[in-house]
């Protein structure tokens, strides 16, 4: 009863707070200046003619006949015209094909939001005219028809969004969702994902451009994927990334990345030459944040009680949802993201970054992502301006040790750091459930042992650090990190070999565990043994029963 009434008490506490409303923004469609346009000599004269074609297609002209053109959209016949001049100099420009990679890296309902980003995605791209041949979807596929989904079949990424699940290609599901399987699929490998879910790869060639979007939680140098002892490393996939592009496996790739710490994926990893330019939700020491989550306000659809979306992830394809993305740059798309995930001052906010090939931050986003014609002709037939909350100002205590313990507890947010957002699930489905039933006990266990299994981790690798460095010096090794533009470990291997390590001895790091990859990563670049580390975790770790927890 004791816990009850705190986690109730705690809860309600940061129920209460009310969302100020961000100002509506009033999207506009930005020219690149003469100056910028000079400084890139051989495409000057490709973007010249844009502009020009840009003025021809916005002016007023005489009404025609009408008839379809690209996904149904029914235009004049002097705009469809313009619309095809228009779209054929950004193929003049691209060439190839345009290929799309989307991948949600996690399983479990309270983890909604990154499926519901990536079917997004999908319909964003889809839209735009990518063809479902060229788009490759990983998803566990768990979610829709989730017994706690309030609208079986149905998944939506914002309060007031339509379903975003319906024809999203079935690529790689259930178990196919595994870093073997994207690692070969990027790669353009068939052999290796022959009678593996629709055994569809990244067929691309010297003239095609690629897009990659992957949203899950992650940790340092780490993303998460469904299996509790797989991840996406680094090095992995950067090692993709560099033998792709020396095969003339691309022109041009652009990657964006959702997760915490995600900035360590490419920070002294991806190389300029390699022609991939990344965006990622975070630096590669902070969280990423979660949107659209309980006690909004406005609140969530009845029935609702996990976040929907991530801040980044619906950021940028709310911006290419109401955009025309001839006109729109990587730019001004990660400028606008940036200002928009940073939530003010990065209280309740993370760093966009960018990485890679920044130069060619110049190219408009439908050499990557297609275009809407819809939208090119006019802007406002689909524009509906993100929804956006400043956070409230209300204090916030915090659910025993674990619940919301980021630095500004005096402010609120309906935004929610990704390592958090389990909590709030759990800590809504057992608030809703009714007194005395068999959910809410559920619910109450569950928390307990999220809350239990995140104390057991912290303890436990505070205790490795200690046993190795001294008690005196334990903090500093858990907390150092190189300067920037260095990667985050030297030794990738010993990185792996912690990680395995720690949870042989102490259990499963999990989707919060992996925030303490910067930990192992200081043990290997102080060159910590293997052997040491087994002797350390086996002292640290006596007695655990390694099946303790079941919620992930």
């Amino acid at each position: 009863m004791r816990v009850t009434r705190m986690l109730d008490s705690s809860c309600n506490c940061w129920c209460q707070g009310v969302a100020k409303q961000w100002p509506r923004l009033c999207l506009s469609f930005v020219v690149l200046s003469v100056n910028l346009l000079l400084s890139f000599g051989s495409i000057r004269g490709a973007f010249a003619r844009r502009d020009m074609l840009w003025e021809s297609l916005t002016t007023e002209r005489p009404a025609g006949t009408t008839f379809d053109i690209t996904n149904g959209v029914s235009l004049s016949g002097g705009a469809q015209n313009h619309v095809a001049s228009f779209a054929s100099l950004v193929g003049e420009e691209t060439g190839g094909t345009k290929w799309a990679l989307l991948i949600a890296g996690s399983s479990g309902y309270w983890n909604y939001r990154h499926q519901a980003d990536v079917c997004h995605a999908y319909q964003v791209l889809s839209r735009n005219g990518l063809k479902d041949e060229n788009i490759i979807v990983f998803m566990y596929d768990d979610i829709a028809y989730n017994e706690e989904n309030p609208r079986q079949g149905v998944i939506i990424n914002s309060p007031n969004g339509s379903d975003v699940y319906k024809g999203v290609p079935k690529d790689y599901t259930g178990d196919s969702v595994r870093p073997e399987v994207v690692l070969s699929v990027l790669a353009g490998n068939k052999t290796a994902v022959k009678g593996i879910g629709s055994e569809k790869v990244i067929a691309s060639g010297p003239e095609d451009h690629v897009f990659v979007f992957y949203s899950d939680h992650g940790g340092p140098g780490t993303l998460g994927m469904p299996g509790w002892e797989d991840e996406l490393w680094a090095d992995q996939i950067n090692d993709v990334l560099e033998k792709k592009h020396k095969a003339g496996g691309f022109k041009e790739l652009v990657f964006y990345l959702e997760a915490c710490e995600s900035g360590s994926i490419f920070e002294g990893l991806l190389k300029p030459e390699w022609n991939v330019y990344a965006t990622t939700a975070s630096n590669a020491d902070e969280s990423s944040w979660a949107t659209y989550c309980p006690f909004d306000d406005p609140p969530l659809p009845q029935g609702y009680h996990v976040c929907l979306g991530d801040l980044y992830s619906v950021s940028w394809m709310e911006d290419s949802e109401n955009s025309n993305l001839l006109q729109k740059t990587l730019h001004d798309q990660y400028e606008l993201v940036k200002s928009r995930t940073q939530n003010g001052d990065y209280a309740l906010g993370s760093h966009v970054m960018q990485y890679g090939d920044v130069k060619s931050d110049v190219d408009v986003c439908a050499m990557y992502m297609g275009f809407d014609p819809a939208l090119v002709v006019d802007p406002m037939v689909r524009a509906q301006p993100p929804r956006q909350q400043w956070v409230s100002q209300q204090d916030i205590d915090h659910l025993g040790s674990d619940f919301l313990t980021w630095k500004q507890r005096q402010q609120s947010g309906r935004r929610v750091p990704q390592r958090d957002a389990d909590l709030v699930y759990f800590w809504t489905k057992y608030k809703n459930a009714p007194e005395g039933s068999e959910r809410k006990q559920k619910a109450l266990y569950q928390l307990s042992q999220i809350t239990s299994h995140r104390s057991h981790v912290d303890r436990s690798v505070g205790l490795i650090a200690s046993l190795i460095f001294g008690a005196q010096n334990a903090e500093h090794m858990l907390l150092a990190r190189r300067p920037m533009g260095l990667p985050l470990v030297d030794d990738w291997d010993c990185l792996r070999t912690a990680a395995r390590t720690f949870e042989s001895f102490c259990g499963p790091l999990r989707q919060y565990g992996l925030k303490h990859m910067h930990a192992f990563a200081n043990m290997c670049n102080a060159h910590v043994s293997t052997k040491t580390l087994e002797d350390v975790a086996s002292l640290a770790c006596a007695g655990v029963d390694l099946h303790e927890w079941t919620i992930a």
